[in-house]
């Protein structure tokens, strides 16, 4: 698996390379706090970030925190003494980085949240995906599927969460759920993944289909999750088609599972498009100018500027992924980087 992901990270990191031209000298370093390389939506982001700071003139270098707390804690402390013009976090542990945060800005640094919105401690800048409206566009869906499976919207949905202290995850179920309520004849059993472990997910679809073996419907909070329900369904003899699956970050492990029947929808996260907005913004964050509230148009995307307890936020939306255009180059799960040009905010 390990070695499938590294190519997959190679095959990207020589996509990006090509796309970028060359530019005048650097406006400082930039650190990129990952929490791990082992799914396909950090590598990318890596790799998108990279791409698009390099545009507006800032190099970008990455640890790797392995999912380990301790280890992202201490990074934090390194980089912090490197005094760069920026630190970039995407937190393995949402509380625990609190204190990190707090000292980098303490020390004039500013804290750009990536995907992982930290509530807890303001930052000077954060950019996610729309996780409400995944959870809104993902009951679309399955209100679709079960309609058509069951002729009216009734059944049984497994969901299977990612680590209940993201707040990605949390959100997506609200949004999910907050419109499911309209369907009464609907049961929705709601088992956490914890730390995203795959294997995790992998128990919780064995356990439940022989405790709930009618569920008519799995819906998981991220693709490398279903993909190991995807084999705990094969373990129990099942085939593409007898029980439905939904996801919801849009990685190629998702589309290829659409592919081979397996999935019906991967609601995409807008990965790309939140990467773009790091790189956007970074000038007013670096040089602790305001960043206005209002829309703002990221590679093509609507976005939503927001003041929150937290700083500034801007929300990004995402969209569906079925058969029918699973193969269109704009979702980043097709591996294929965009050729916009992002430019400062002014």
């Amino acid at each position: 698996m390990k070695k499938i992901l590294l190519a997959v990270f190679g095959i990207l990191a020589l996509a990006f390379a090509t796309l970028t031209p060359a530019f005048a000298q650097s406006k400082g370093t930039v650190y990129y706090m990952v929490p791990t390389l082992l799914d396909e939506f950090q590598t990318g982001s890596v790799s998108a970030l990279e791409l698009f700071l390099k545009q507006v003139g800032y190099e970008m270098k990455t640890l790797n925190a392995d999912n380990k707390t301790d280890a992202q804690q201490s990074q934090m402390n390194d980089v912090i003494a490197l005094k760069p013009a920026a630190i970039i976090l995407a937190a393995v542990d949402f509380n625990a980085l609190k204190p990190s945060i707090e000292a980098a800005r303490a020390a004039g640094i500013p804290v750009v949240e990536f995907d992982r919105q930290i509530t807890s401690t303001p930052s000077d800048f954060t950019s996610v995906a729309g996780t409400v409206e995944i959870g809104y566009v993902a009951a679309d869906q399955a209100e679709k599927l079960l309609k058509a499976k069951n002729g009216s919207v009734k059944g049984k949905i497994l969901q299977v969460l990612g680590d209940p202290g993201d707040p990605y995850t949390l959100d997506i179920q609200k949004g999910f759920e907050e419109k499911m309520k309209a369907f009464p004849d609907v049961k929705i059993i709601s088992v956490p993944a914890m730390q995203w472990e795959a294997s995790n997910a992998g128990t919780i679809v064995a356990d439940q289909m022989l405790a709930n073996p009618d569920i008519d419907l799995i819906f998981s909070h991220a693709a490398h999750l279903s993909v190991a329900a995807v084999a705990s369904l094969e373990a129990a003899g099942k085939k593409p088609g007898d029980v439905m699956l939904m996801s919801s970050n849009g990685a190629p492990v998702g589309l290829d599972l659409i592919r081979k029947g397996w999935l019906n929808v991967e609601v995409e996260q807008p990965l790309y498009a939140q990467a773009a907005a790091v790189a956007m913004f970074m000038d007013k964050i670096v040089n602790k100018q305001e960043i206005k509230p209002g829309e703002y148009e990221v590679l093509g995307l609507k976005s939503t500027v927001t003041k929150e307890a937290w700083g500034p936020n801007i929300k990004i939306p995402g969209a569906a992924i079925t058969k029918e255009n699973v193969d269109n180059p704009a979702f980043w799960g097709n591996m294929k980087p965009p050729s916009d040009t992002v430019k400062p905010v002014e």
